[in-house]
């Protein structure tokens, strides 16, 4: 017997009847045949399950495609199950509606069982295609994965320092795949990680050479260096945290920073920041500690200038995450062109979330990434407003100005306006951008738009404070490098000199406390 509910108003359509023809049953196993499909147009959809036994304990059907405690059903799909009974949860990306529900799987019984998924938002109508930067599972799987979480873009990583796919085999002729009509995934991203932290390298034609680097040499920023040479690639910086962090901003060959990245995970958080500037415990507690400290050193970097949009990824295959739970949305129109939405992506018109969605985001009709730009002496008043939804209860938004909160709108005064938040007054330069936070007590599970820059007069907020801040960081992180080789040390600590000018050059120009 089946039970199960959307969160949300709708109804379960529950069919039982026979197996189906030519279905061969194994003794001891009870066989499901599920069918899936979208309540607006009643076709079969490929979603991602949790299915889990009486005990709690994940299950994952023979062949299917999964990962860590999840599988796919693709649209429509017979499971083979020991007796027994079972919770579960289905997903489909956050645009649908989570359905939960239990069931008894008995033997000598079989079920035909139909399910609906109510989406209850349709971002890409209003011009906003998802994509997914940190993805390490298995290309061959991407296309159904892809269709199971609703995600446009995703580069799959399939090389790194230690191991590289390509290495016995040709590399792929076109490394771009399209799946259906608007989506694609690149087969040739790669990865460094190592000492220093985690870069993504993205939309290369073919792997770098990095195979066999040691943990500090060569240093991560000559790799960077070397990547720029190749006119498509595109660098992102996976967590913002990571100990180098502030070498590779002074090298100005990095495009995006995960804001929205794999410490932040489906069930938890990694409460550890692995190889990257640990965050004061007291100031970021467990148990969304290290998502406020990736917001807070990204807020850092816009106070100090330096103009880089946010980005999101999920590390799945890495970490438990599904493909797509920490997702990027990027203004690109109506039609999906992939160049384009690199494009929009490094311009900043973008939302980053693992929950809450924020559409069509606008101040004074401007999308995210906008530079607003006044003379001297001039006031700018903006006047932000957008669209909200979400599965998990958000109860404000807050509008951040200059890194710290300027205003906090609870979601029903913010629904009698009409969706618009409160002005936003700059009589100096500075930036701004809108965050909405779940009460999830386990994950920090939040959205937040790209920022909006204000320029008034020649020159940009640059904050002292900031600026300090990452100077500090280079010399840190240069005390830490553990190298007994003198010309490797040499070779290493050269791209941390310069990051230490170019912060101090930083902080001489500053103009704001």
């Amino acid at each position: 017997m089946w039970r199960s509910h959307i969160v949300g108003p709708l109804l379960l359509s529950l069919l039982t009847a026979a197996p189906a023809p030519g279905v061969q049953r194994n003794p001891g196993q009870v066989e499901l045949e599920i069918r899936v499909v979208d309540q607006d147009t009643n076709r079969p959809i490929p979603v991602r399950m949790h299915l889990k036994d009486a005990r709690g304990r994940p299950v994952i059907p023979p062949d299917v495609v999964s990962w860590d405690d999840h599988f796919i059903v693709p649209g429509v799909a017979v499971l083979q199950l020991r007796a027994g009974e079972y919770t579960f949860e289905m997903e489909r990306g956050p645009e649908y509606r989570l359905r939960t529900g239990h069931f008894s799987a008995k033997r000598g019984d079989s079920d035909n069982v139909q399910l609906e998924m109510q989406r209850f938002a349709h971002l890409k109508k209003e011009g906003w295609w998802s994509g997914d930067l940190h993805i390490q599972r298995c290309p061959e799987d991407m296309p159904l994965v892809m269709q199971a979480e609703d995600l446009h873009v995703a580069p799959v990583i399939t090389w790194d320092h230690q191991q590289n796919r390509w290495q016995d085999q040709p590399l792929p002729d076109n490394p771009l795949v399209r799946v259906d009509r608007d989506r694609f995934f690149h087969q040739l991203a790669g990865s460094d990680a190592r000492a220093g932290g985690n870069l993504l390298y993205l939309n290369l034609s073919q792997p770098l050479s990095i195979a066999g680097a040691e943990a500090e040499f060569p240093a991560s920023a000559e790799i960077l260096l070397q990547a720029a040479s190749h006119p498509s690639v595109h660098v992102d910086i996976e967590r913002p945290f990571w100990w180098d962090l502030p070498v590779w901003v002074a090298s100005r060959r990095v495009h995006s920073i995960g804001l929205c990245n794999g410490h932040m995970q489906r069930e938890g958080m990694l409460n550890n920041e692995a190889w990257g500037k640990p965050r004061d415990r007291l100031t970021f507690p467990d148990s969304h500690g290290t998502g406020l400290w990736s917001q807070h050193v990204y807020y850092q970097l816009l106070e100090t200038g330096v103009r880089i949009p946010p980005s999101a990824g999920s590390a799945s295959g890495l970490l438990t995450n599904p493909v797509g739970y920490n997702r990027v949305y990027v203004h690109c129109g109506e039609q999906l062109d992939y160049e384009a939405w690199w494009e929009n992506l490094r311009a900043g018109r973008v939302v980053v979330t693992n929950g809450p969605l924020i559409s069509d985001p606008r101040v004074n009709g401007e999308l995210p990434g906008h530079v607003f730009h006044a003379a001297a002496g001039q006031t700018v008043a903006l006047h932000p407003a957008l669209n909200l939804a979400t599965r998990d209860p958000v109860d404000y938004l807050e509008v951040i100005k200059n890194g710290q909160v300027e205003h906090e709108v609870r979601l029903d005064e913010w629904a009698r306006e009409g969706g618009e938040l409160p002005e936003v007054v700059f009589e100096e330069s500075g930036w701004m951008l809108i965050r909405a936070v779940t009460a999830h007590p386990r994950t920090y599970r939040f959205a937040s738009t790209g920022p909006y820059y204000v320029q008034i007069g020649s020159e940009r907020r640059i904050s002292r404070q900031a600026a300090q801040f990452f100077l500090d960081w280079v010399h840190e992180r240069a005390g830490r490098v553990d190298l007994a080789d003198p010309d490797q040390r040499a070779a290493v600590l050269r791209y941390h000199r310069a990051a230490r000018d170019f912060w101090q050059r930083v902080l001489a120009a500053a103009n704001a406390d």
